[in-house]
């Protein structure tokens, strides 16, 4: 597969990210939405249509469409990707002509294009997206198949849950979430969790997995008050995920310390961060800004700056997926050019043109059948490809990262800080960011820190085989509990309960 198109593929998701194989929720739109004519209305299209996409190397995402019946008799549809947590992505165009039904959301650059079968319970296609081509049967269903996990938390809670709302004056914007008290009048050691990138819901959902809903129970259980909020632009929370970058989601975990504090449930000078992925980039941000936060747990906390940590997580997974090493070679030179033109480019519109340029170069290098293996089979899935990745690559929250470096952050943080990552972690590899943390706490004279790596586990914090992201949606497991046990003891035992 061409560098470009696996640029984005594993971020520091939940997801991944970024982010699996194909993140339906992290592509970039192509234009404004806009509803184009029904070819021919077909009775046996609206409703709920569910499938399942295999993805190369063995990750599974499900994706479903809701279709209804407009007013001028068309169709109106939104898409779900329900294993990211990502509901209601507008579908710009539905078509349907002689069993033929083709639904594209600019929204994601992603196209179904199928056959509608006779008695109208199936459509038998496949999903376009950034490159890849993948069959795609999908089936009329009465509602969304729900599929638990095992250490999803269920009622009856021996604690308190409360949907909450609370503003970010800063954003002009409203925050939603869910606030867990242990029972009893407290006050309590509490902490705000912060998910990792892409748009993230409270229970930072990622393959059919709620890790921070899984994380939340087992704190409050042990006496630990969680807050955990839907990403700006996500749920029920307010704002523009798309414009905002990891500084501006800083400014939301403040918002959110703000709202613990104004708690009497809460211990003011007990009030910590979990931060996941990007999100263990945010905490060290927050808490070097502010004395309102007593303690960080850094989990799978990136201590690299983030164009070489793209780049390492390019070649660790590539390698997991079986990618030769020549073509890793080639996606590591191609994302160095692309990083360097946003660095050298102040000016996005320019910088876009050189993007376009770059990638289009890169295209050519490739043969018929390997631009027909990313499903490009004509110059204008070229060209919106080139267009889908060149605005991806210039987006600002990419622009942010790739030049940020965390550790001047990290030297000025003085707060006890618990850092965990996964030895299999192949996104945030844990040797080269443990030391890079180690060595910013030692510069900055913060004694404080506690690093450790957990045997076994990936960057989800799941018992896992290879730590490949094709994995994450296999494993019934949503965290392991040597991670939930290590995060609860270390907090009681620093900060009680």
């Amino acid at each position: 597969m061409n560098g470009v198109a696996l640029l984005m593929t594993f971020f520091l998701s939940t997801g991944a990210q970024p982010s699996a194989s194909l993140v339906v929720v992290s592509s970039p739109g192509l234009g404004p939405a806009t509803l184009e004519p029904v070819m021919s209305p077909t009775d046996s299209l609206p409703g709920i249509w569910e499938g399942v996409l295999k993805v190369p190397g063995g990750g599974e995402l499900t994706v479903v469409f809701h279709i209804q019946r407009a007013e001028d008799g068309g169709f109106l549809a939104t898409m779900d990707s329900p294993d990211q947590g990502a509901k209601g992505i507008p579908v710009s165009e539905v078509r349907c002509a002689d069993g033929l039904v083709r639904l594209v959301s600019t929204a994601v650059n992603g196209v179904f294009e199928g056959r509608l079968a006779a008695d109208g319970t199936r459509m038998q296609g496949e999903w376009r997206q950034s490159g890849a081509a993948l069959p795609l049967e999908l089936e009329r269903v009465e509602q969304v198949t729900a599929r638990p996990r095992p250490q999803d938390p269920r009622p009856p809670f021996p604690y308190r849950v409360e949907e909450v709302q609370y503003p970010n004056g800063r954003a002009d914007i409203e925050l939603a979430g869910a606030l867990t008290l242990p029972e009893g009048e407290g006050p309590f050691p509490a902490v705000v969790l912060i998910s990792g990138s892409g748009p993230q819901d409270r229970d930072e959902s990622v393959f059919g997995h709620r890790p921070f809903s899984v994380l939340a129970d087992h704190l409050t259980r042990n006496g630990i008050a969680v807050l955990r909020f839907d990403d700006r632009g996500v749920g029920g929370s307010t704002g523009d995920q798309a414009s905002a970058t990891s500084e501006d989601f800083a400014t939301d975990v403040r918002a959110g310390v703000a709202y613990l504090r104004s708690r009497g449930e809460v211990d003011d000078d007990r009030i910590g961060l979990i931060g996941h992925s990007e999100g263990g980039l945010i905490a060290p941000l927050v808490a070097a800004e502010t004395d309102e936060v007593g303690f960080i747990v850094l989990l799978a906390g990136p201590g690299l700056p983030g164009d070489t940590l793209l780049m390492m997580q390019s070649e660790l997974i590539g390698k997991a997926n079986g990618s030769s090493a020549e073509a890793i070679a080639r996606n590591i030179a191609l994302q160095r050019r692309l990083f360097a033109i946003i660095a050298e480019e102040p000016d996005p519109a320019r910088a876009e043109d050189r993007l376009r340029n770059a990638i289009r170069v890169d295209l050519a290098g490739l043969s018929e059948g390997e631009l027909e293996g990313m499903g490009l089979r004509s110059d204008d899935a070229i060209e919106a490809f080139v267009s889908g990745q060149a605005r991806q690559v210039n987006s600002a929250w990419l622009r942010h990262f790739v030049a940020y470096d965390p550790r001047p952050t990290l030297e000025r943080v003085r707060v006890p800080v618990l850092a965990l990552n996964g030895e299999l972690d192949l996104q945030v590899p844990a040797e080269a960011n443990v030391d890079a943390m180690r060595e910013a706490f030692e510069r900055g004279g913060n004694s404080d820190f506690t690093l450790g790596v957990l045997p076994g586990l990936n960057h989800l914090f799941q018992e896992a085989e290879t730590g490949s992201p094709a994995e994450y949606a296999r494993i019934e497991q949503t965290i392991a509990p040597a991670a939930l046990e290590s995060i609860a003891a270390w907090i009681l035992e620093r900060f009680g309960g």
